[in-house]
């Protein structure tokens, strides 16, 4: 039971308890079954009425941990009565057993009352807990991008030397761990250097990075397609040339089932403003290649 023991919901049980029991014996062993202590019930003097017992025993209960767990207790055991068989038989049982009846049911009524405030409490505070994650999940992932975007731009002022090149390579790759796509960082194969690969519902694509001042050009696109085509018949590629591409390269990586897909700086910050994730921009892309045949869809005709 959740029930808060407020001073109402303590006076509605005394007095369901006081009007649900006529017989001092019967009230006594109900008490005892509710956890009321052997020396404490010895303590009801003969001459001692139920009300007076009753009042010194709810005023010691709500002081003490394990009184207030018999006060909730003794609240069960009478909510859960249907019937008042110490009230029959008397020449007044059925005002009797309806005023036992009426305080049960305040009772009830009110401890379902704060039964559901509980539960209403209880489901703002998750529904909080909730958006609290949720902004906190917001802040890192923020933070996180902002930091791949710093890298970026401090890269961007050494743009077209080796250094930067294998600088650019390591920051790609997290920045697909960070959108938690599975990768491939570089390796050789067969003597020639992969820049690494992605997959990506279900598709390998091979990875080609041109972190250069000049836009990647046809030959280019002609020695990574070969890349391409050399692998499992499933395998596809992405290029990502920082500086774009001229015109005559989209036309090569473009056409009928075409397996390579362009990305530029546009769409690597369009990641990191968090506009879109990584995997969406690839999947828009590809979608974009395979509905057309070309290769490459600026960020600025998304929404087209």
């Amino acid at each position: 039971m959740k029930s808060k023991l407020t001073p109402y919901y303590i006076d509605l049980v005394y007095d369901a308890c006081l009007k649900s029991f006529w017989r001092k014996k019967t009230l006594r062993n109900f008490l005892k079954r509710c956890g009321i202590s052997d020396s404490f019930l010895a303590s009801w003097a003969p001459d001692e009425t139920k009300r007076d017992f009753l009042d010194r025993l709810f005023e010691k209960l709500p002081r003490t941990e394990k009184g207030r767990a018999a006060l909730l207790q003794i609240a069960k055991y009478l909510m859960e009565q249907r019937t008042f068989p110490d009230l029959e038989n008397w020449e007044d049982s059925s005002i009797k057993i309806k005023q036992a009846h009426d305080a049960v049911t305040k009772l009830r009524i009110y401890h379902q009352q704060q039964e559901e405030e509980k539960r209403s409490e209880e489901e703002r505070k998750r529904a909080r807990e909730e958006f609290r994650k949720r902004q906190e999940d917001i802040k890192r992932s923020q933070l996180s991008l902002q930091k791949l975007n710093d890298r970026l731009n401090e890269l961007g002022q050494k743009i077209g030397t080796q250094k930067a090149g294998y600088e650019f390579q390591d920051w790609f790759f997290d920045l697909l761990d960070f959108f938690e796509i599975t990768n491939r960082k570089p390796y050789v194969h067969n003597g020639r250097q992969i820049d690494g690969s992605l997959t990506l519902s279900g598709t390998t694509y091979l990875v080609e990075l041109k972190f250069t001042s000049e836009q990647a050009g046809a030959s280019d696109i002609d020695s990574f397609y070969r890349k391409v085509t050399s692998k499992a018949d499933n395998t596809m590629g992405i290029m990502v040339s920082i500086s774009g591409y001229s015109s005559i390269a989209i036309k090569e990586a473009s056409g009928e089932r075409t397996p390579l897909l362009l990305l530029d700086h546009g769409h690597l910050y369009y990641a990191l403003s968090g506009i879109m994730g990584m995997a969406d921009i690839i999947e828009r892309v590809r979608r974009h290649a395979s509905q057309t045949g070309e290769a490459y869809l600026p960020v600025q005709k998304f929404t087209i």
